[in-house]
């Protein structure tokens, strides 16, 4: 029986994929890529449906890998460049397949799948970048994308016969009518509704990203996932601060807080749990770190349930000790100059201030 190693997102187009080729009595292993900048299928609330149930139901095995920092380096500085933020989806894809190459060696597999369709993305998914990114994977000849193959100049696979072509599909845009027509007809009934899973496709986690980076160019794994949450502020060259905004972000800040970063809080009244991040390579001076420490608890101040008092009692953790800070919350022309934001948002922003006070 012939192999197959399948790139696998859990989504509808790459599970009809798999289908399509099982149908042809292909064994299939589907291969998810994990990076930091993905769903986290640890976290039930953060995927709408188990991405693998359809491999329970039909039956194939499903292993994951995590590209770790191969795929925080292509971030950093693409090949191919960035999509419309700072999504490398063409060096993306290279890597995937490379990677997908040294599984398709040691199980002795024949050939990869995906679930690609031309047309359905504008960087990575078309006619004419199709070639170069196997080329690039050194896999030319031995990728084949089932729901689009009969569209597409024949793989090695299907010139020799080890895959029908006319029992693949000639899929192609943005729409999922035929997709979902397809999975109605195979008794795929439970899957994700298409959606950009990517942090990286979403402007303001890029925007945050570009400016970090700018800065540190060596972001630790807590650096990263921080980017998801709360409220950034970049409060010096060397320091930025992360304010949590609910009861679940607090929480997501402490799990990641390490002994040298400062915690701080308001007791006593509702607060956002506040972090200090200092880059690592980022050496300060007695007197910046102080003023930094002072900046960052004015802005925890401001957020909390004691932003109207004059002065208010911050609790500092950090470094083995707790501390009290005395201070008066920031004021919003404070927090919105240091404040973290995409300029598209800050410009609403400011449009949105400007009507209110038109109004009054």
């Amino acid at each position: 029986m012939a192999k197959a190693i399948a790139l696998y997102s859990g989504g509808l187009d790459s599970t009809l994929a798999i289908l399509v080729l099982m149908r042809q009595k292909i064994e299939v292993t589907a291969v998810t890529f994990l990076t930091h900048f993905g769903c986290d299928i640890s976290d039930k609330s953060s995927c709408s449906k188990n991405p693998f149930a359809a491999s329970h139901k039909f039956g194939f095995e499903v292993k994951l890998c995590h590209l770790a920092g191969k795929f925080i380096e292509i971030v950093k500085n693409p090949k191919f460049g960035h999509g419309k933020n700072m999504n490398p989806c063409i060096d993306c894809r290279i890597l995937m397949l490379k990677e997908a190459k040294e599984f398709m060696k040691m199980s002795g597999a024949d050939f990869i799948i995906t679930g690609e369709v031309p047309g359905q993305r504008p960087m990575s998914q078309r006619r004419d970048t199709f070639p170069k990114i196997d080329r690039e994977a050194d896999v030319e000849g031995y990728v084949l994308r089932p729901l689009s193959a009969r569209l597409l100049k024949p793989t090695i696979i299907e010139q020799m016969g080890i895959v029908d072509r006319e029992r693949l599909c000639d899929f192609h845009g943005r729409s999922r009518k035929p997709q979902m027509a397809l999975a109605k007809k195979m008794g795929l009934t439970e899957y994700p509704m298409p959606a950009g899973g990517c942090l990286l496709t979403d402007p303001l986690y890029s925007y945050r990203l570009r400016e970090l980076l700018s800065y540190n160019l060596h972001p630790s794994l807590k650096d990263i996932n921080l980017l998801r949450i709360g409220r950034h502020f970049r409060i010096s060259d060397k320091c930025r601060i992360v304010v949590g905004r609910d009861e679940n972000e607090n929480n997501t800040i402490q799990s990641l807080a390490e002994n040298r970063d400062y915690l701080l809080w308001v007791d006593e009244f509702g607060s956002p749990l506040t972090i200090i991040c200092a880059n690592a390579d980022g050496d300060q001076s007695t007197d910046e770190a102080d003023e930094d420490l002072k900046l960052a608890a004015s802005i925890c101040a401001r957020y909390s349930d004691a932003k109207r008092l004059p002065v208010v009692e911050v609790t500092v953790l950090g470094k083995g000790s707790e501390f009290k800070i005395h201070i008066t919350p920031a004021t919003s022309t404070i927090v919105d100059s240091f404040r973290i934001q995409s300029e598209k948002l800050a410009d609403k922003k400011a449009a949105n201030a400007a009507l209110q006070k038109t109004l009054t």
